[in-house]
């Protein structure tokens, strides 16, 4: 402890030792420890008489002895409030430098909406002040429902190909003096006058026009898409399906066909042009038309794409799955089709049937009716006897034929009418469509026996 005198301790304690030992000493001259008693003088009282200055030290040193644990507690709780004000403070800060850094931000955002509406108000103005704003707008609008206008599409000339297959062929025919095509409604109409002709004499004969009405439930359509031998869509226009006196065309042993003008512009889908520094296609034909023959028609380039299956020649060849042989076309017995160009139609499925000597047999579904209701779909009035243009006897009747709408939907491709027989209106040319219409018949003339006595032919 600083200011106490050490030196002046050992005296004192040297003092006391002699005395202590003259006390102990007896008569004899010999010390004497029974009759002793000791007081060991307090350390701390020598050091305050011998220091008087260093009493408050003492006092303190006692104050800390006796409360050590309130004091520590004192220093703890100082140390608390001390870091929860530094906390405190560090918070507040934190918090002004976010609202600082939102109001920053929203002041910003302000400043771009200022300068948006500024623009705004600029570019109305700038519209409103042109001229041919209504017809920009129609147009606009017209575009924006270019979509829904194209699915909602109907194609009127269809109705020749649906008549082709709908009246019969061969001696027993229909022609046709009036017609009345109706489009509106859910489901299209044909109205018509018409004459039936048995060829034969007397000519009238009821079981044409029975069997005209019979044929209605087994009338279907075909549609679907051409693809090519990778399976990838060919863009309708790029498919020639018609001749040049508008028939379809046909190979009365293979069935039917069509052109697919391969070197046309977008028209082989599964065919990328390399593309030079400069941007431009660089189209190599050799490698466009790659794995497929090559033919001229009407001077272009083209490709003949079977739209009735070539089961003999496509039947068990080797899938694109097999390692060997890949480029053969195959076909199994669902009727799937690869590695070839050919027809997918969303009407008609193909099927094998395996028969006792191992040979197959192909058959066909069609599930597109196009007489929705059968027999029921065609209503027959007015039914009576004739003169033909010819002079023969005639069957005078007019009809209403109701049609399934997807027949003539502009977005179902390809379309085709199939009669009964499995006949196409392949020979849809001019000449077949002048031959469905003729003159109206005219009434039995008086005294037409003939006439007037045919007046049923056993329906």
């Amino acid at each position: 402890m600083a200011g106490i005198n050490f030196s002046k301790i050992s005296e004192k304690f040297k003092g006391f030792s002699s005395s202590l030992t003259g006390k102990l000493k007896g008569s004899n001259g010999k010390v004497d420890l029974s009759k002793v008693e000791i007081k060991i003088p307090d350390f701390r009282e020598i050091v305050s008489k011998l220091n008087p200055k260093n009493r408050r030290s003492n006092l303190i040193s006692r104050e800390i002895n006796l409360v050590p644990d309130v004091k520590e507690e004192m220093i703890r709780a100082l140390k608390m409030r001390n870091f929860i004000f530094f906390l405190c403070i560090v918070i507040a800060s934190a918090s002004v430098a976010v609202m600082l850094v939102f109001a920053s931000i929203a002041g910003g955002q302000q400043a771009i909406v200022d300068g948006k509406k500024t623009t705004l108000t600029a570019l109305s103005k700038k519209v409103n002040d042109y001229s041919d704003l209504s017809d920009f707008l129609t147009i606009k609008d017209q575009l924006s429902n270019i979509e829904l206008i194209t699915d909602n599409k109907t194609l009127l000339s269809r109705t020749f190909s649906i008549l082709s297959a709908l009246l019969p062929k061969g001696a027993d025919t229909i022609t046709i003096s009036e017609l009345t095509v109706n489009l509106a409604g859910d489901n299209p109409t044909l109205a018509f006058d018409a004459q039936a002709n048995a060829g034969d004499p007397p000519y009238i004969d009821y079981n044409v026009l029975d069997s005209f009405k019979k044929s209605m439930q087994y009338m279907r359509y075909d549609y679907g898409t051409y693809v090519d031998k990778e399976g990838e869509a060919i863009p309708a226009y790029c498919m020639i399906e018609n001749g040049t006196d508008g028939a379809t065309f046909s190979d009365p042993d293979k069935g039917y066909y069509a052109y697919w003008l391969i070197l046309g512009d977008g028209c082989n889908p599964s065919y990328e042009p390399e593309v030079d520094d400069d941007g431009n296609e660089i189209y190599d034909e050799a490698e466009a038309t790659e794995g497929y023959t090559l033919e001229e028609y009407d001077g272009n380039q083209v490709v003949k794409i079977w739209r009735t299956p070539q089961f003999d020649e496509w039947y068990g060849g080797v899938s694109t799955g097999t390692t060997t042989n890949v480029s053969r076309p195959f076909m199994d017995d669902a009727g799937t089709i690869e590695n070839v160009a050919h027809f997918e139609s969303e009407c008609i499925s193909y099927y094998a049937d395996e028969n006792e000597d191992g040979t197959v047999t192909w058959g066909s579904e069609n599930s597109c009716v196009l007489v929705p209701d059968g027999v029921d779909g065609i209503v027959i009035s007015d039914s009576s006897n004739g003169r033909g243009s010819s002079g023969d006897l005639v069957l005078r009747f007019s009809a209403v034929i109701t049609l399934e709408a997807e027949a003539y939907s502009f977005s179902n491709h390809h379309l085709m009418a199939v009669a009964p027989t499995g006949r196409y209106n392949v020979t849809d040319s001019y000449k077949q469509v002048q031959n469905m219409f003729g003159e109206r018949a005219t009434d039995c003339a008086i005294g037409d026996t003939a006439c007037y006595n045919n007046s049923n032919g056993g329906n």
